[in-house]
């Protein structure tokens, strides 16, 4: 390509997986976004929720001051509690619409533009057609909350369904069932589709995007270990060409041109492509990020 790439798309990153302790909601918080702040490179930063209010508002105030569009992802929280937005006890699942909510309020403060969740665990064959209703329950719970708000756009990220997260959603014919039904009665959800999640779903670039394209809002760059052999098995984001990995240049360019085909990049509405990497240990977060970009510019130059 022979066009900038800040043409075609605002290039992200999920801050809280480059520094995995922020996940916490606690760290060096302001030293890491300044990082981000003052690269060029990037015009968008996935943040979460940031434990000290006086943190939060100087977060938010680089942000502002760096022209970096915001995003807000609930991973950390959804995780890290072992929430389920599709649980079949309706109790669990307004807890955790309640606990989503009061993230969502955070993310309205700091000016996000999308706020990201992913589903709860697969039930099995048995439930599964009864988690996706309540699961899409819950999702027309917080699209209204969120648009009654003048909030972001609620968008779940599309997982592995039998490798690590075990998530409901999953593969794309269920993702555009999920969201075909959320969109007849609100027109702020979208599906979220992440490079690294694909090849643990078995589906292609085309067999992962095409179905979705018309509710694909969000894209992440990221890589996953698929040989068990080897260190960061599974949805881990190592670095690009890992050892028993699956993800570097060559299927970059291919991800990147299925987004061309499908028209998600476009200059126009130059979408958030944010890159999810996370350091093993002993690598340095500014290293990997360094080589994100390099991979993502000799993609670009092919694509």
């Amino acid at each position: 390509m022979d066009r900038p790439i800040e043409t075609f798309m605002r290039l992200g990153i999920v801050h809280y997986m480059a520094f995995p302790e922020l996940g916490s909601g606690n760290g060096p918080w302001e030293e890491t976004v300044r990082h981000i702040a003052l690269d060029p490179f990037f015009d968008a930063i996935e943040i979460t929720h940031i434990e000290e209010s006086r943190v939060r508002d100087r977060v938010r105030n680089l942000a502002h001051l760096a022209s970096l569009s915001v995003a807000y992802g609930a991973h950390p929280l959804i995780l890290g509690q072992g929430l389920n937005i599709n649980s079949l006890d309706k109790e669990e699942r307004t807890r955790v619409c309640d606990l989503l909510k009061n993230h969502l309020d955070e993310a309205i403060y700091m000016g996000a533009e999308s706020f990201v969740l992913l589903s709860g665990k697969d039930p099995g064959a048995e439930n599964r057609s009864e988690a996706v209703a309540a699961l899409i329950t819950s999702l027309e719970d917080l699209c209204a909350y969120a648009a009654g708000k003048s909030g972001p756009r609620i968008v779940v990220e599309i997982f592995d369904r039998d490798v690590d997260k075990c998530c409901l959603l999953g593969p794309s014919d269920m993702a555009k069932e999920v969201a075909a039904q959320v969109n007849k009665k609100f027109d702020n959800f979208g599906l979220l589709v992440d490079l690294s999640h694909i090849p643990l779903l078995n589906e292609s670039p085309k067999e992962a995007l095409v179905p979705v394209k018309e509710y694909l809002t969000g894209v992440h760059l990221g890589n996953a270990v698929t040989d068990a052999n080897y260190s960061g098995y599974g949805d881990n984001h190592p670095i690009f060409g890992t050892p028993g990995s699956v993800n570097d240049v060559p299927e970059v360019v291919a991800f990147l041109r299925t987004l061309f085909e499908i028209g998600f990049l476009n200059e126009k509405q130059r979408p958030i492509v944010s890159f999810e990497i996370k350091p093993m240990e002993g690598q340095d977060p500014l290293v990997i990020i360094a080589n994100a970009k390099r991979v993502l510019q000799r993609a670009w130059s092919m694509v």
